[in-house]
Parts: structure tokens; C-alpha cells; sequence
């Protein structure tokens, strides 16, 4: 591995600092734009979304959350109207969750938001910063997917 020791400590260091300051960041703006909906429960529903409907106990696996901190989560996005449960066509004893129309305008209206506000923070980085920036996200977040030994 390239780099001494040293570099690689104070890199690693640059980086922790840096990726807390952009959770935080990302913690205040899910709150400006959506005060009712706290992070946890706004990501949830994105992922509702993108998977066309899963069931609690599949968010609760893929964000490795105990089950019953997904349940508060799902009865607030329930009781705000966003997300309804379906019976699975295939096991109605089973429920799937779906976001309600509201829930897909919400989740629209907060996307295009971030949207700008990203194209506002990187509008002076270069196409290929851009390229090596999502490249490196993915790699980095591809690395966090592999299991643990």
C-alpha cells in the first residue's frame, strides 16, 4: 500500500472527520426540508420506494436496525400518510409496505431539493471530479456491503 503509516493515519483521519460533518449536514437538511419526517424515517421510505414495496422485517435486515426501532419508524410514517401497508399477493398473511400517493410527492419535492443543493455545492468541480467522486462513493460504499470476517 502506498504511503507511510503516518499518511495513512492522518488521511484515515481527514476522512472520519469529513464524512461525520457530511452526516451531519445531511441530518439538518432532511430536517429543513421535511421537520416531521426525522432522517431515519425519510431513508426509510426512500428505500420503500425503491424496492416497489418491501416488508418491515426487510428494513429492518438491510439498514441492520432492531425491529421495533422499524416499527416506531413505519407507524409515524403510517400516521403521517405516507406509507400504507398491502397484503403479499402471494401470502396474505404477509404485509408489504408501500408509499401512499403523498409519500411519493414528498419523497419527489425532498429529491429535487437536494438535487439543487448538490448541483449548487459541486457546480464549480469538473466533469471528471464529479466521475472520480461518485466512483470513489461507490467503491466505498460497495466495501461496506461485503461481509465482515
Amino acid at each position: 500500500m502506498p504511503g507511510t503509516p503516518e499518511e495513512r493515519e492522518e488521511s484515515l483521519d481527514v476522512i472520519q472527520r469529513e464524512l461525520t460533518a457530511f452526516a451531519r449536514r445531511a441530518r439538518a437538511a432532511a430536517a429543513r426540508l421535511h421537520p416531521e419526517l426525522p432522517l431515519v424515517s425519510y431513508t426509510l421510505l426512500a428505500h420503500i420506494d425503491d424496492q416497489k414495496g418491501c416488508r418491515a422485517t426487510d428494513l429492518a435486515a438491510h439498514y441492520m436496525l432492531d425491529k421495533s426501532t422499524v416499527s416506531r419508524q413505519i407507524g409515524a410514517l403510517e400516521k403521517l400518510g405516507l406509507v400504507e401497508r398491502h397484503p403479499d399477493p402471494d401470502d396474505h398473511r404477509i404485509q408489504v409496505l408501500h408509499p401512499t400517493e403523498a409519500g411519493t410527492q414528498a419523497l419527489a419535492a425532498t429529491q429535487a431539493s437536494r438535487r439543487a443543493a448538490y448541483q449548487e455545492r459541486l457546480a464549480d468541480w469538473t466533469a471528471d471530479d464529479l466521475s472520480r467522486f461518485a466512483a470513489y462513493l461507490l467503491r466505498y460504499n460497495a466495501t461496506g456491503d461485503a461481509p465482515q470476517a
